[in-house]
């Protein structure tokens, strides 16, 4: 039986770090292909990768520049490299739909861990998706392996990878989705921000500066929401955390 190895799209216009990673990243299982500017970013059919890992500063147009084009095509998942410590680059790359972020310089170690556990979390690996668990928000639907998530108007299918908001398909950042899928599972319950930064981006919040959940549970409500007239779903906990409210789901 042939395994298909999971393929990469590594995009930095550093040709020495490029070869660098490849060396690294091949042996550890993975299919890699290099670009190094927008051009040639466009022309390997990213859409068709597992993974893309796009470096912020790129020649011409920048790392999020591709990323703002390249998420009107695709829900690929996406981790953007960048510079060391600069909060500015990881908040707008989640803002515009990153799904995660490593810091350079990094440990090749710690970015093979991300990669798979993004991968993990879009299903993508060959593996297959994470099991996942049940709750009283759960309703069960006999012609799924996997039963969906109810609250209110909105819905959500762990398996497909898929949600709604009154019937109307939600398009999800792999981050978002994970986050939402998170609060639906506790709705009407204050959930910290360490449990949701677990849950999004597969680790706990580095530092109280931290701000990217709060970032994403503001473009989540955005989504579920794009009118800004309705109840505010995703209240904030001060000190706590957030809560996904239980009320909106009363005549809707």
């Amino acid at each position: 039986m042939t395994t298909t190895l999971p393929r990469l799209l590594l995009v930095d216009d550093d040709v020495d770090f490029v070869e660098m990673m490849k060396e690294y990243l091949e042996p550890e299982g993975f299919r890699v292909d290099a670009a190094h500017d927008g051009r040639m970013f466009r022309s390997l059919m990213p859409q068709s990768a597992d993974l893309i890992l796009l470096d912020v500063m790129l020649p011409a147009a920048s790392g999020f520049d591709l990323l703002r084009e390249f998420r009107r095509l695709s829900n690929v998942p996406v981790i953007m490299l960048t510079a060391k410590d600069n909060d500015v680059d990881r908040v707008v790359g989640l803002e515009i739909g990153a799904d995660d972020y490593v810091s350079k310089p990094f440990n090749p170690r710690e970015l093979v861990a991300r990669i798979r556990a993004v991968l993990r979390r879009t299903g993508a690996e060959r593996t297959g998706p994470e099991p996942v668990g049940t709750s009283a928000a759960i309703s069960s639907h006999a012609d799924t392996a996997t039963p969906r998530l109810r609250v209110g108007d909105v819905e959500l299918d762990p398996a497909a990878r898929q949600a709604w908001c009154r019937a109307a398909a939600l398009e999800l950042t792999t981050a978002e989705f994970n986050l939402l899928d998170r609060f639906l599972r506790q709705p009407g319950q204050v959930v910290s921000r360490d449990d949701l930064s677990l849950a999004a981006f597969g680790r706990q919040i580095s530092n109280k500066l931290d701000r990217n959940v709060d970032g994403l549970v503001s473009k989540l409500r955005r989504k579920l929401d794009p009118d800004g007239g309705g109840e505010e779903r995703i209240k904030t906990v001060r000190n706590a955390g957030y809560l996904y409210v239980l009320s909106i789901q009363a005549g809707r």
